[in-house]
């Protein structure tokens, strides 16, 4: 399903900034390791999401070898619009990799946010920080390096501790050719502490591009609220839409007939049972009773999660 020449495909769509640069919040799906590829992004597409991330990749390993590109990353020419995240510590192999994904993408995402202490050790994700003047590089040299102008460049960054100094660094790398930023209202430091609303409306203020709020939604009425008190372009969804990929939609849970779009698009993609069913547990999670979900997360083949869906669900035409 990938590569594709993109100058043959018919399907219309509009682009990452253009979006963002329209008069109504944009609806995205968020980078999320083992979650966020094909098959998940294909199934929230049909609930009204407007842009959606690839998971992190890392960059080096993709620029490298044959066998990470294909592992990586699986698209299709509906697959649109999309952003490939990227983890990098400098900028020859982002560009590298920006380049290497500019045919069947719309744009690249550096990530800045990533808290982890591996990632941390190899100057990825929310080390970048503290690094303003490498971050720049990296995003000028990106941008020096892909010829179409619509080809979006983003970071997605975690708050500093200091406001000032995470505004200061959001616009130097405006500066160099930023399209657009992410913004997760934490610190690297923080995890269930409340999503800093306030930290993203002042950075959205002090910037002339996009500014996309990311922290904690669970439902479509908590996303326009947070676009509200931030006055943020777009609005990204993690956790939220994992539980509930109708989120964007408007449903205050996942409804059958999502489930149902689900085992459709795991049948067409020959989608692997472990993630298969890793999404399964995610969106029934609050459907099913604790003792119905102890019984359908031990299932272990496609036709038993088949089954008892049909049963418990009311699915038809299974």
């Amino acid at each position: 399903m990938f590569p594709f020449d993109r100058t043959e495909h018919s399907f219309t769509y509009q682009k990452p900034v253009e979006l963002l640069n329209g008069d109504s919040v944009i609806k995205i799906c968020a980078p999320m390791v083992r979650f966020s590829k094909l098959g998940f992004r294909t199934l929230v597409r049909r609930y009204d999401c407007d842009l959606a991330f690839t998971p992190m990749i890392i960059a080096d390993s993709y620029v490298q070898s044959q066998k990470a590109r294909d592992n990586e990353l699986t698209t299709n020419e509906y697959d649109r619009p999309l952003v490939v995240q990227f983890a990098a510590n400098n900028a020859v192999t982002l560009a590298a990799a920006a380049e290497m994904v500019s045919s069947c993408s719309d744009g690249i995402d550096l990530n800045c946010g990533c808290p982890q202490r591996w990632a941390m050790q190899e100057g990825y994700g929310a080390k970048l920080l503290t690094d303003p003047q490498l971050l720049k590089d990296m995003v000028l040299q990106t941008r020096n390096r892909i010829s179409d102008e619509e080809f979006s460049i983003s970071v997605k960054i975690r708050i500093l501790g200091d406001l000032r100094r995470t505004v200061d660094l959001c616009q130097q790398v405006e500066q160099a050719g930023l399209s657009w930023i992410s913004v997760h209202g934490r610190t690297k430091d923080q995890r269930n502490e409340p999503v800093n609303l306030e930290a993203i409306r002042v950075i959205k203020e002090s910037l002339r591009i996009p500014v996309v709020a990311n922290g904690d939604v669970k439902s479509l009425q908590h996303l326009d609220k947070t676009a509200e008190l931030t006055g943020a372009d777009g609005v990204m969804v993690a956790r939220g839409i994992l539980e509930n990929p109708a989120l964007f939609a408007g449903y205050d849970r996942t409804p059958a007939k999502c489930v149902a779009d689900w085992l459709e698009i795991s049948g067409e993609q020959d989608i692997h049972f472990t993630a298969f069913h890793r999404h399964l547990m995610q969106m029934c999670e609050k459907i099913l009773c604790k003792s119905q979900r102890r019984t359908f997360n031990a299932f272990t083949n496609k036709q038993e999660v088949i089954s008892y869906l049909s049963e418990h669900l009311s699915l038809c035409d299974l």
